[in-house]
């Protein structure tokens, strides 16, 4: 099936946007026109019928940039006090730019350790479900204010993953701050070449991928490959494009020849609860 007819099917869709694509590089400000971009594409997407839901990093980058903070925080509880600060003005932002088109945000926090328990977990889906159900974008991101090194999942491509296991997403897209997955890094390559479509991760494919190359990201392209890993298997496709462009995500849904496809590949042995523990435990 040619990527043109793939989208058509795709009715619940999971975005994820990074740090790095929702912050200005030079001064790590709020990238208003990107977010108005992304919140205008994502409401239409859901005023057509689809089901969005949007994995949206940026909290730890705000709250450092309102402290006047000049370095990624290393230590657990300044990280978790920028997450707190950043948090609240991340989602003032999004609820006025939602408000600009008569769409109701919905705020979702997670940790690992709500994902781990049962019961959380179930909680965690019909919240989703129902949320969803009534018009509403979940706008998603982890809880670093209370997460611990334990319990965090470390970066919002594996949340993003996570997420379109949970909610049984037909399509999760990854905005990059590159054009997709390269065979060697091409800031540092030249010669590097963009791979168009991949249908199995290999070991040789994973250790092609680098890891995370701007002061405001924790992703990274190694951790983009574990996200594809986890939403091929619970049988989403997945798609990285470069969000600096954000008219990329509409392209991407228009099975334009986009950044980099994952095809969906359902592992019958692929269970998220097992997922999850092997993720605590490691």
């Amino acid at each position: 099936m040619d990527r043109t007819e793939l989208m058509k099917e795709k009715k619940r869709i999971v975005v994820k946007v990074g740090s790095s694509t929702l912050t200005h590089e030079e001064t790590g400000d709020m990238n208003l026109t990107t977010m108005e971009r992304l919140v205008r594409i994502l409401t239409d997407l859901s005023n057509s019928g689809k089901e969005v839901v949007l994995v949206s990093s940026g909290a730890i980058a705000v709250g450092r940039k309102t402290m006047n903070i000049a370095e990624r925080p290393k230590e657990q509880d300044l990280k978790q006090a920028c997450a707190a600060i950043g948090q609240s003005r991340l989602m003032m932002v999004y609820e006025r730019l939602f408000a600009e088109y008569n769409k109701v945000p919905a705020q979702v926090l997670i940790t690992k350790d709500t994902m781990i328990n049962d019961r959380m977990r179930r909680n965690a889906r019909s919240t989703f479900m129902r949320l969803l159900a009534m018009g509403t974008i979940p706008v998603v991101n982890e809880n670093d204010t209370v997460a611990t090194d334990e319990i965090e999942f470390g970066d919002n491509d594996t949340l993003s993953a996570i997420v379109a296991a949970l909610i049984h997403a037909d399509l999760l897209i990854v905005l990059s701050d590159q054009d997709g997955f390269f065979t060697d890094d091409p800031r540092t390559n030249p010669d590097a070449k963009l791979v168009e479509e991949i249908t199995y991760i290999t070991d040789e494919l994973e250790a092609m991928a680098k890891g995370a190359g701007s002061d405001v990201g924790t992703g990274g392209m190694a951790a983009k490959i574990s996200a594809a890993r986890v939403a091929n298997d619970a049988g989403a496709d997945m798609v990285i494009a470069n969000g600096n462009d954000m008219n990329n995500l509409r392209r991407v849904l228009e099975g334009k020849n986009i950044g980099t496809l994952f095809r969906a590949h359902r592992n019958e042995n692929f269970h998220l609860i097992d997922y999850l523990q092997r993720k605590a435990h490691s």
